[in-house]
C-alpha cells in the first residue's frame, strides 16, 4: 500500500509565505502535530519512508516514526517544487500579475519564470521517482511511506489518482494529514491535455 503525507507546520506556513526549495525547519506547532500523527497512524504498518531532504520533511519522518524499525531514505526527487524568485514572499493571491499566482489560479496555464521549475519538470522527476522506486517496492508487497510538500506531494496524488492539470489544487492535504494512495501507481501523466 502507497501512503502519503505533507510536513508539519512552519512559521512560514503560518505567515502565508511560499517555501519551495527554502529549508525551513517546523516550529513546535508542526513538531506538536507530528507527534499527534505518530499517534493517530500508529496502527497503520510501513515497511519504508521516502522522504524529502529538507528539514522539515525530515523531522516530521522522524517523529512519525520513532521507535518504529522503518528506514528513512531521502530522496532529492521528493523536494518541494522550486518557486525560484518567489520563494519567501507572502501572499501571493493578492498579485494577479505574479507568474506563480497563476500556477495556483490557473495551473493549466502556469508558466514558470524567475528560477522557479514548472510544472513539467516536477511531474517529470516525482513520476520517475513512483517508476523506478516505488512501483517495484509495491509490487514485492511493501507498505511504503512518501512524506513531502503540499505540491510535491499533490503531483504524486494526481498522477495516482488520475486528476488532469487543472484540477491540481482541488487536492487540499492538511499538514500531517496521511493519504492512502492504494497499492499501484500506473502510468497516468496529468501533464497530457485531453483532445
Amino acid at each position: 500500500m502507497l501512503y502519503i503525507i505533507r510536513h508539519g507546520k512552519t512559521d512560514w506556513n503560518e505567515e502565508f509565505r511560499l517555501q519551495g526549495r527554502t529549508d525551513i525547519p517546523l516550529n513546535e506547532d508542526g513538531r506538536s502535530m507530528a507527534r499527534e500523527a505518530a499517534k493517530k497512524y500508529s496502527g497503520i504498518h510501513f515497511d519504508v519512508c521516502y522522504c524529502s531532504p529538507l528539514s522539515r520533511a525530515r523531522e516530521t519522518a522522524s517523529i512519525l516514526l520513532e521507535n518504529r524499525n522503518v528506514p528513512i531514505i531521502t530522496d532529492s526527487r521528493l523536494l518541494e517544487m522550486c518557486f525560484g524568485e518567489f520563494e519567501g514572499t507572502k501572499d501571493c493571491f493578492l498579485h494577479p500579475d505574479w507568474a506563480i499566482y497563476r500556477f495556483f489560479k490557473d495551473t493549466e496555464n502556469y508558466v514558470a519564470e524567475k528560477g522557479a521549475e514548472s510544472l513539467e519538470e516536477l511531474f517529470s522527476r516525482t513520476g520517475d521517482f513512483l517508476n523506478t522506486v516505488v512501483k517495484k517496492d509495491l509490487e514485492d508487497g511493501k507498505d511504503v511511506l512518501i512524506v513531502g510538500h503540499g505540491a510535491m506531494n499533490n503531483s504524486i496524488i494526481s498522477r495516482v489518482r488520475g486528476i488532469p492539470v487543472k484540477d491540481f489544487w482541488t487536492i487540499a492535504i492538511p499538514n500531517c494529514e496521511l493519504i492512502e494512495l492504494g497499492d499501484s501507481v500506473g502510468d497516468f501523466n496529468p501533464m497530457e491535455k485531453s483532445a
